[in-house]
């Protein structure tokens, strides 16, 4: 099965750093991908591939074999024009390390996923002189309005970033901000948020909730703010409008879930969020 990281702006000698894979496999007349961020450590014949968060997938019914064949050449070269670089070994899922003495504790957050739409597409017509001017450009504007808002960037994902935020009512401006902000790059976001607990070990942070913010970013539209019943729940006297956009099961996640779509952010003066400032407890 054919794998394949984006270098970017990266060299093969560098470690440590996030950037995104694509994974293809064919079998018979149907075609299945996996995308998403990866964290690249050790260079050379010790670099190991992790996802970030669990990948993104599609599956592809082309019909007939001949077509699913075309389809997975025609992928594939499109990625090899576009700075991708085949991989041999396999994209890890990082197993998370036992506490050996650091103390776990467990946080309540609102987390927001942010990802650029038809990024690929984007790049492959800019070419990556200029893609990687814009990517500038969005970083510094997402991080701009997470600073102004008290967001805590987690990671970023290639062309995503993940935040935690204290209360939704932020979570859901910072979000209108970033929208608004990469707009005048050439740019739409899709935007997913849910509020829940992860737990914390040292720097690293990880829990379902994590998951669950990239899923629901994973069923917004182009320029579309989605948020979890968890966090519409949290914001009943908020004055921000939702639209109802029903009940989905999000790939990987235990239940199906209520997401609603952000229809009118209410101005800062009027938020009543319903949700008190999270501290961190440490878990007995």
């Amino acid at each position: 099965m054919p794998k394949f990281l984006r270098i970017g702006v990266h060299q093969l000698n560098v470690s440590g750093y996030t950037s995104k894979a694509w994974w293809v496999r064919r079998v018979g007349s149907t075609v299945f991908l996996k995308w998403g961020a990866v964290e690249v450590h050790g260079v050379g014949d010790k670099r190991k591939i992790y996802w970030t968060i669990p990948p993104r997938e599609k599956t592809i019914r082309c019909g007939t074999l001949q077509r699913a064949k075309d389809y997975v050449k025609n992928a594939i070269a499109r990625r090899r024009s576009h700075r991708y670089e085949p991989l041999s070994g396999d994209i890890a899922i990082r197993r998370r390390p036992a506490n050996r003495g650091a103390e776990l504790e467990q946080a309540l957050a609102t987390i927001l996923f942010v990802d650029i739409v038809r990024s690929t597409e984007k790049a492959a017509r800019l070419g990556d002189s200029r893609w990687t001017q814009v990517m500038n450009h969005y970083y510094a504007a997402v991080r701009r309005e997470l600073k102004t808002l008290r967001g805590k960037e987690v990671v970023t994902t290639g062309d995503g970033l993940l935040a935690t935020f204290d209360t939704p009512a932020t979570g859901i401006r910072c979000a209108t901000a970033i929208r608004e902000a990469v707009r005048t790059l050439g740019l739409e976001i899709r935007v997913g948020l849910h509020a829940g607990e992860y737990k914390v070990s040292g720097a690293e942070v990880f829990g379902l909730a994590f998951h669950i913010g990239a899923r629901v970013a994973a069923k917004a539209r182009a320029g579309e703010i989605l948020v979890s019943s968890a966090v519409k729940d949290l914001m009943s006297q908020s004055g921000i409008r939702f639209k109802d956009r029903g009940v989905h099961q999000l790939r990987g996640v235990p239940e199906r879930w209520r997401l609603y779509r952000v229809d009118h952010e209410a101005s800062p003066a009027k938020v009543e969020t319903g949700f008190a400032k999270t501290t961190r407890s440490n878990k007995r």
